[in-house]
């Protein structure tokens, strides 16, 4: 896996931005708005996916930006990713083209199977059972959606596959096969609450990419509200005072974090001045000290558990994974 200051390579030479930008929570009528912001700002990593509802106002800013000569589509990295209730084989082409199609573009650079899980399709993002509880697909296995991902590949859809919130032994089970593509990259909760030491690691070794989400702690976070006791990451005292003796956003030390770690990271916001300040990221640097001491912050506390899902079969947050 290697990397510069400002990009890592994917297994087959592929350039992945270091510094992404996120699409998550952001309302469909604004967000194509903010990608051109973001892209007049500097950012070529777009990251998205079917579950957020966005992708053709994401399609919308894009296109603008080519439209008026800002970019070519060859300069962006664009990833989405397949949804649990599209997790069924015959579902992963359909809705990777979907995804195409509202997007307006040509090829994704980069799939994910967005959960290990799987779900019911039809009923919604999150479909329920009259008890309120989530109806899941056990007999739906990840090693078989992944086979039908690749075929994504040979069809020319996507350039790259992956893998979003799965463990450790998930990888190597997909490892395991073994895959006619490589696993280019694994995109998991990561912050300094939650280092993801041992799966990094591990990634390194197989020369598989990592994707930092929710680095700033998810504060404004909706499908899962934050619970009174979960740590403040933004407010925790380490990271403001680094953030004060640099002259900086607590923002910008925790995206330097993981810049410096060579993990690519995806903040998000929809304010101008705000998307162009976490851009910054890209120009100071941690000290071996500072640096240290965010490293020392692990407590193995992650934020985003898609609690509904805890009973299913290939739940992969069971045991503080």
């Amino acid at each position: 896996m290697a990397s510069s200051n400002t990009h890592i390579v994917l297994p087959g030479g592929r350039k992945l931005p270091l510094l992404g930008f996120g699409t998550w929570q952001i309302k469909p009528e604004e967000v194509g708005r903010v990608i051109e912001t973001a892209i007049d700002c500097g950012y070529r990593h777009i990251d998205e996916a079917s579950l957020y509802g966005n992708e053709k106002g994401v399609g919308d800013g894009i296109k603008a930006k080519i439209d008026d000569g800002t970019i070519k589509r060859e300069d962006l990295f664009v990833t989405s990713k397949l949804w649990v209730t599209d997790s069924h084989p015959s579902r992963v082409e359909p809705s990777c083209r979907q995804s195409l199609s509202d997007l307006g573009l040509a090829y994704l650079d980069l799939f994910l199977i967005h959960c290990p899980t799987s779900a019911v399709g039809g009923k919604g993002p999150f479909p329920m059972d009259d008890n309120g509880l989530f109806i899941g697909d056990d007999t739906i296995d990840y090693v078989d959606t992944w086979r039908i991902m690749e075929s994504l590949v040979d069809k020319g859809l996507v350039r790259a596959i992956g893998v979003s919130n799965f463990t450790v032994a998930q990888i190597q089970r997909v490892l395991d096969l073994p895959p006619k593509y490589p696993i280019a990259n694994v995109q998991v909760e990561c912050h300094p609450f939650l280092a993801q030491n041992e799966l990094i690691e591990f990634c390194k070794k197989q020369g598989i990419t990592v994707t930092a989400y929710s680095p700033l702690g998810s504060p404004e976070r909706v499908l899962q509200k934050r619970a009174t006791t979960d740590p403040l990451l933004m407010e925790d005292p380490v990271v403001c005072a680094i953030a004060k003796k640099r002259g900086v956003s607590p923002a910008l030390v925790l995206i330097r974090y993981q810049l410096q770690r060579g993990v690519a990271v995806l903040p998000k916001s929809v304010k101008p001045s705000r998307i162009q300040q976490n851009f910054e990221a890209l120009n100071f640097e941690l000290s071996k000290e500072e640096f240290q001491t965010l490293v020392n912050l692990n407590k193995n506390y992650r934020l985003l558990n898609f609690a509904p899902m805890k009973n299913m079969k290939y739940y992969p947050f069971n045991d503080n994974n």
